[in-house]
Parts: structure tokens; C-alpha cells; sequence
């Protein structure tokens, strides 16, 4: 490993981002694996720890359905034999991975994980998909899981704070993602930019260039303990990835039965056994682990993640596999759209939806990428029929009959974790040419703004893109305001003698969030509360539909209740703060804590003038009380980067607070009020100028 070192220089730039240059990319990857470890091993132990099933180690009985979960779905021993049997280029890259961490944890002793005091070459096939929700379960809940592996005996505490149930599924993925690709027809400089925009949990990607003498140049955002850039760019083209509503994973109900005290499940009028694997878990009590063994079932569908009601339901998905993991490297290493397209035509990428731009000019859009064909005249949304072969995969879509969009006439695409079908204004793909299945999703505020800021825009730069992807327009209250001011000329003269003041504030309001914005304020309260009151969801993809469920929800509520609401938000802030008079900066506020998790009224903290992007602001920063008086931001905006393929790649970026995890470290929030701001810092893409504003340049182990 000291020779690999040797190979390897880490040069952290003036912000303290790390920019590895190393002769192979096996190197390169070596360097990155330690400089990651460098600012946030807990993170990469945490992330495989959730990928191997293990959760259970460290948090006890509360992670043991989760787990089950993650170890039905992803079999250590098929990923030790993809490991194996893979391309001898691509087992240097997987050895470089492991190695990277190890020497790290070598040359730091007194770092102490939690379980993983050793790290395979193989656990990379087990964490091949980069995003937040990378692991698709068809709907299958951990209540479900709960049903079937139970038991009698079995502890159930702590499931109900954690259950991954649609509601907190919807609440997760409505934070969302944006992705805006300019062609040059759109621009300035007569080149084409792209946007990045990934929402999660702040500090949840490290910002990376990683450099080789074979060809690798590649600037972007790391998930924690992947050896790939997941969003981002090379000198040629860049991506960026948000996360897919397209329906790539299925439940299967399957009717069993138990005979001479084996399982058997009944497909095409004959009982096929149900095969087994023995799940093993180490179950932290206290101070002491109990050893724990489930046996898992398993049909020709897939792992059976669940049970409902007399039926078991058994997942049928593309989780794990290795061109999964090579189609996330390939990518990375693209120089043209070809290749770019090559590399996607693996398959393998089951969450993500991707927009691209290139330095020829080209701007494209794919809505998922793995996309099994199927009869387009089931339901596929909820669990499908087991037992009959009419339910079956009928093979796989090419990359062409995927959902996408060309070089359009229009000159721009946009996705927000929206629906394909005005993606791009008139040059959106035809509804009607593709089965419902592949995009099952409606529309949302997000997406409305967007296309407001992109389909008549003229000779934007860099800095004008940055601009739009931090509009602070909050589309959400155009239909929810003019419901609001109707219901209110119909009031009673005591209901609006309350409601005067409040009201003509948010009459007056341009609907443009701002830190110093009373109405801002009694917006999102209010918001908050017309949200809750939607009709619950019995789908994900039902949930995706946020104007129309909007539109219905205000339609059907009575003038009256409409009043109730906004008099409920005004009183909920009188309660809280003594008074609804209160500007948004002084309560929605921006702290990163030494430990990550312990806010603070009483330490500083930065007022913020954004909000939730569930309002439709395409800048998100998600923010809710801590045990605290005041709100603080916990996700949304994370690594961010505007980029202009020219003859020489231009870009500028940012991420949350800063890239490191060291409290006394400058860099852990001197990017902070850029952050919060919308100003970019510029990027250092070629070694000239990282070397212009090198703060330190070392071998990994110095």
C-alpha cells in the first residue's frame, strides 16, 4: 500500500476541496478512498453498514427490519462472486477502493469504527447505485416486513419511529432534485451548460476531482465511500442525476402454502417450492451482542420482502449488480455522447433519471435507464398477481425506448423529480408513445418554476444559470392564494376584522421568499398546514402528483375551512414565538453543530431566506425545529455546480457550509453564506490553477 501511495498526490485547494492525481486510475481511486476517510470515515462506515445489512450492530433491534430488508435483497456471496469473476481492470479499481481505507485506518489508529476495522474489495459491489434512495423495495413497507418475519418472540421496539411507510416515503423524495440542461441556442457563449442540483441530507456527498494519466478527469460529488463521481463532469460532458419516479421494481402477491413443513408458492396451476437462505444478524444489547438467525424466503420473482394480509409479496428489482457499479464508473470516463450513451446502455442504473450536456453542443434527458417491459395494461403501481405467468418481465427497454429527450428545438430540459412530459416544453416526448408504466408521475411545483425561468430565456451565462436554480419564487402559492383571498371576501365581518392584517400582508406579497419577509413566514405555517390536510395516498407514484392533488384538495375545501387554516398558522405562531409578526430569518436559521446533531438557539447561527422546495422554490433548504424555538436546516441544496463546456470546461459550485467535518478546521462553514446565497465559488478544473491556490500537497499517510 505504500507504493500505491507513492503514486498518489493530493493537492487541497484553498477551499479545501482535494483534487487526487494519480498514473492509473486504480491510483486515483486509492487516493480518493483516503481522502474521503480523511473527512468523514464515520460517514462511509454508516453508508455499509446500511448496504451489507449490518445497521443492527450498532443500533440494535430498532435497524432489524431494515436489515432483513437490505440482506433479502443483496446477497453478500453474489457480489464476492461478481468480484470474482469481473474484468481484471475493473478488480484493480475494486482493490484500490478497499486498500485506500485500509491504509487510512492504518495510518490512523486512533480512529476506532464501529464494526468495520477491515474493508473487502467486494463490499463496492454491494453500494453500486450513489443516491439517497438508491435501495428499491416495489413498495413493500417495513410493516410488511414485520408481518412476515416477526415471530413469536421477536422485539418490535423502535420500528414505529423508523418504519418506512408512504407517508415518510412521499416526505423524503418530495425534497427532490433539479436538473437543467441549456443548449447553446440558449447562451451567451454559444455553448451548452448544465445544472446540478441533487437535494439531501446536508453533508451527504464530499466535492472531489479525481485525475489519472489513463484518461480519468473528473470533477463532482462523491457519495460517502464510493469510488465513483455519482453527479458531475469531465473536460467533455457532464451529469446530473434526480431521483426517478419511473417504475423499475414490482411487487409480486403470492399464494402459499405449507406442506410436510415446507412452503410452497403456486405459479401457472402447479406449487414450485419456496427456495430459503439463512439471514444472520448480530443484535447489539447494551454491552453485549446477541447472535440472531432468520430465515429468508425467496420465489422465481425475487426475495419475499413481506407479507399483506394472506399474501406474501416478493420484490422483483435491479438493486445490486455488477454493471450497475460499471456503468457508474464508465460514465465518469465518457468524452463524447456516444460514449456517454454506451456506457448507459448497460441498463443498470435503476433510481436515477439523468440530464447531460456535452462541450458539442448536446443536451439530452433520459427518465430512468433500467426499464423492464411489461403488459401495459396492468397496474403496476400495486402488487400484480404471482401466480400467473401473464405478470412476468418480458425482457428489458434499450436506451432509445426509454423516455428521452434529444437536442430539442426548444433549447432547454428540465426534471425535478416531475413528470417527463413537459420536460421540455413543446419538445417533450408524446405521452401517448409510451406505456403508462414508465412514467406513472404527475407534476409539481418545482417543475412549474422551472419551465417559468428556462423556456423564454436568451444569452444566459454562468452566473445568470445560478441565478434561476436559486429563484426564490415560490410557485406553490399561486394556486393556493387566490383560493385563499376568495374564501375571505365571503367571511363574516368578525372572522375578517381578525384576519385583516395578516391577510394584506399576504395580499402585498410578491410570493418571493426572503429572510427579513413576515409573509414568508405565515406562508410556509400556513402551507404547512394546507399540506397536511391532503388526502393521505395509498401509492408513491399517486403522492408525485402535488398540483393536482393541490388543485382538488383547495377545490373541495369550503371557504370557511380555508379561513380555519390560515387562522390556525397565525395562532400556532403566536403561540410559539408571541407573536406571527415574525421575519423568516429569525426563526429558519443555518448552524452546523460540532457533532452534527445538537442545535442550539443560544450558538450562532445564520439567518436564512429560503424554504422548503415542496412550495415549488427550486433552491430547497429544508428546516424544522431541533428541540429548539428556532427551525435549522437539515436538507436539501447539498453540492451544487453550474457548468459551460467551451473549448476549456468553466464552472463554479458549492457546497453546504463547507467540506470539512473538523469544527476548528476554516473550511468546515466558509462556504456557508455562498451557500445560502446563491454565490458560486469558481472551480479549479485544471491543475494550473489548483496548484495557483494549493493550501497543502501530500502522498496519502502524510
Amino acid at each position: 500500500m505504500r507504493a500505491e501511495a507513492k503514486a498518489v498526490t493530493i493537492i487541497r485547494d484553498n477551499w479545501g476541496v482535494p483534487h487526487i492525481y494519480g498514473k492509473t486510475d486504480a491510483d486515483a481511486v486509492f487516493g480518493l478512498m483516503y481522502a474521503q476517510c480523511e473527512e468523514n470515515f464515520k460517514g462511509i462506515e454508516q453508508n455499509y453498514l446500511y448496504q451489507l445489512g449490518r445497521q443492527t450492530e450498532v443500533d440494535g433491534e430498532k435497524s432489524l427490519y431494515t436489515d432483513i430488508q437490505l440482506q433479502l435483497i443483496a446477497d453478500s456471496t453474489d457480489a464476492i462472486k461478481d468480484y470474482k469473476n469481473s474484468a481484471p481492470w475493473f478488480k484493480k479499481l475494486m482493490d484500490a477502493f478497499a486498500d485506500g481505507v485500509n491504509y487510512y485506518l492504518y495510518k490512523h489508529p486512533e480512529v476506532k469504527p464501529l464494526v468495520f476495522r477491515h474493508f473487502e474489495p467486494w463490499y463496492a459491489l454491494m453500494f453500486t447505485d450513489g443516491s439517497v434512495g438508491a435501495t428499491e423495495t416495489g413498495g413493500i413497507d417495513l410493516g410488511e416486513t414485520m408481518h412476515l418475519y416477526g415471530g413469536n418472540g421477536t422485539e418490535r421496539n423502535g420500528l414505529i419511529n423508523q418504519r418506512h411507510t408512504i407517508e415518510n416515503i412521499i416526505t423524503e423524495r418530495e425534497t427532490g432534485s433539479n436538473g437543467f440542461a441549456l443548449s447553446p441556442s440558449k447562451t451567451a457563449s454559444k455553448h451548452a451548460m448544465l445544472y446540478i442540483n441533487p437535494h439531501v441530507p446536508f453533508y451527504f456527498r464530499d466535492e472531489v476531482q479525481i485525475v489519472s494519466n489513463e484518461g480519468l478527469d473528473v470533477y463532482g460529488a462523491v457519495t460517502w465511500g464510493q469510488f465513483f463521481v455519482y453527479q458531475g463532469f469531465n473536460p467533455h460532458c457532464g451529469w446530473m442525476h434526480t431521483s426517478s419516479y419511473a417504475d423499475v421494481a414490482d411487487a409480486y402477491a403470492e399464494k402459499v402454502t405449507k406442506k410436510d413443513g415446507k412452503w410452497y408458492y403456486e405459479y401457472d396451476g402447479q406449487l414450485k417450492p419456496v427456495t430459503t437462505r439463512q439471514l444472520v444478524f448480530n443484535v447489539k444489547r447494551g454491552d453485549k451482542t446477541e447472535q440472531r438467525t432468520i430465515t429468508g424466503y425467496y420465489t422465481h420473482h425475487g426475495p419475499v420482502l413481506g407479507s399483506s394480509g394472506d399474501k406474501w409479496l416478493s420484490l422483483r428489482a435491479n438493486n445490486r449488480s455488477y454493471n450497475a457499479l460499471l456503468e457508474s464508473w464508465l460514465i465518469t470516463k465518457a468524452n463524447t455522447f456516444a460514449e456517454y450513451k454506451k456506457a448507459m446502455s448497460l441498463l443498470s442504473n435503476g433510481s436515477n433519471n439523468t440530464v447531460y450536456a456535452d462541450d458539442q453542443g448536446n443536451i439530452a434527458f433520459w427518465y430512468g435507464n433500467y426499464m423492464p417491459k411489461r403488459d401495459s395494461k396492468l397496474d403496476w403501481t400495486r402488487p400484480v398477481d404471482g401466480t400467473t405467468p401473464a405478470t412476468e418481465w418480458q425482457g428489458i427497454h434499450s436506451l432509445d425506448e426509454v423516455i428521452h429527450v434529444y437536442n430539442p428545438a426548444t433549447g432547454w430540459i428540465e426534471n425535478c423529480n416531475s413528470t417527463p412530459f413537459t420536460s421540455s416544453g413543446a419538445s417533450s416526448p408524446d405521452k401517448s408513445k409510451y406505456p403508462a408504466y414508465m412514467a406513472p408521475d404527475g407534476q409539481n411545483y418545482r417543475a412549474i418554476n422551472a419551465i417559468q425561468l428556462l423556456k423564454d430565456a436568451r444569452g444566459v451565462t454562468l452566473d445568470d444559470l445560478i441565478s434561476k436554480g436559486y429563484n426564490h419564487y415560490l410557485s406553490f402559492f399561486d394556486a393556493a392564494l387566490p383560493a385563499l383571498f376568495e374564501a375571505y371576501k365571503s367571511a363574516n365581518d368578525s372572522v375578517k376584522n381578525s384576519l385583516t392584517e395578516p391577510l394584506l400582508i399576504m395580499q402585498q406579497w410578491d410570493r418571493l421568499s426572503a429572510a427579513n419577509s413576515v409573509a414568508t413566514t405565515l406562508a410556509v405555517e400556513w402551507g404547512t398546514h394546507l399540506l397536511a390536510s391532503l388526502p393521505h395516498v395509498q401509492t408513491v407514484e399517486e403522492s408525485t402528483y402535488q398540483t393536482d392533488r393541490v388543485s382538488a384538495t383547495l377545490k373541495n375545501t369550503d371557504p370557511q375551512k380555508q379561513l380555519e387554516y390560515f387562522s390556525d398558522a397565525i395562532k400556532s405562531l403566536q403561540k410559539r414565538y408571541g407573536t406571527w409578526k415574525i421575519e423568516w430569518g429569525d426563526i429558519n436559521r443555518y448552524q452546523r453543530p460540532a457533532d452534527g446533531t445538537t442545535f442550539d438557539d443560544k450558538l450562532p447561527s445564520t439567518p436564512v431566506g429560503l424554504v422548503g422546495s415542496q412550495f415549488g422554490q427550486l433552491a430547497s433548504f429544508q428546516s424544522h425545529t431541533m428541540k429548539t424555538e428556532k427551525r435549522y436546516g437539515y436538507s436539501g441544496n447539498s453540492f451544487i455546480a453550474a457548468v459551460e463546456f467551451g473549448p476549456r470546461v468553466k464552472a463554479k459550485s458549492i457546497i453546504t457550509g463547507g467540506v470539512s467535518f473538523d469544527p476548528s478546521s476554516k473550511h468546515f462553514t466558509d462556504q456557508a453564506d455562498g451557500y445560502l446565497n446563491g454565490h458560486f465559488k469558481d472551480v479549479l478544473f485544471y491543475k494550473t490553477d489548483v496548484l495557483k491556490h494549493a493550501e497543502r500537497s501530500y502522498h496519502p499517510g502524510e
